[in-house]
């Protein structure tokens, strides 16, 4: 058989009650304390803090350069009225006659071009230098730039050569320079040839001349 609790015991059966009467007094005991005691609370309290001090520095104004205005254009001369007066000019008549005679201009004057004589470049008797190659050698002249700088070899000058057996023009077809191409014309254009001949006639020949340069010597 089960043991069953004593009633005095039993404390589910009073807990209802007790929280009622527990509720009850609470609600009792809050509304008293604010009817009574309504200013009731804690006092206010004044913090104290330290006070920070600020050290206020004057700042100097600063002024704002005004830079100094461009200079002004200078003024266009303007050329003032001249007081001469000018003289009166006598315009002719521009009005055209139609049934004048007017002569015609005079023709160009033509001016007569001498053709260039042909030179051959080969013929049965080529020309050759009075006195031979050794006589164009001897009016040869070194140049103090070309001593200097040990220049050797040789020139070839092309030489037109005319009927008389005298030299037109000459020009370098391979030069050594340092002033000796020029030395080796001079000495070409001072020399006279035998005329070249063509089935016995003496003709106009272009002729290559060598002209050696050496220190050796």
């Amino acid at each position: 058989m089960a043991v069953l609790k004593k009633p005095e015991a039993d404390q589910r059966r009073t807990y209802q009650r007790v929280f009622e009467i527990c509720t009850i007094i609470a609600l009792v005991f809050m509304i008293v304390a604010f009817k009574y005691f309504p200013d009731v609370g804690a006092g206010k309290r004044i913090a104290q803090t330290s006070q920070e001090l600020f050290n206020v520095e004057d700042v100097q104004q600063t002024k704002q350069e005004n830079r100094p205005p461009p200079p002004p254009k200078p003024p266009i001369p303007i050329e003032a009225p001249s007081e001469d007066v000018l003289e009166d000019i006598n315009i002719a008549s521009t009005e055209l006659d139609v049934n004048a005679n007017i002569a015609p201009p005079p023709p160009p004057i033509k001016k007569k071009v001498e053709a260039e004589p042909q030179y051959f470049v080969a013929v049965e008797e080529m020309p050759t230098p009075i006195g031979g190659l050794i006589g164009i050698q001897k009016r040869i002249k070194y140049t103090q730039i070309a001593i200097r700088a040990g220049i050797e070899g040789k020139i070839y000058v092309l030489a037109f050569v005319n009927k008389k057996g005298i030299v037109t023009k000459a020009r370098i077809i391979k030069g050594l320079g340092a002033g000796l191409d020029e030395n080796a014309l001079k000495a070409v254009r001072a020399t006279r040839f035998k005329p070249g001949k063509q089935r016995g006639k003496p003709v106009n020949v272009q002729v290559s001349i060598p002209i050696v340069f050496s220190l050796r010597n």
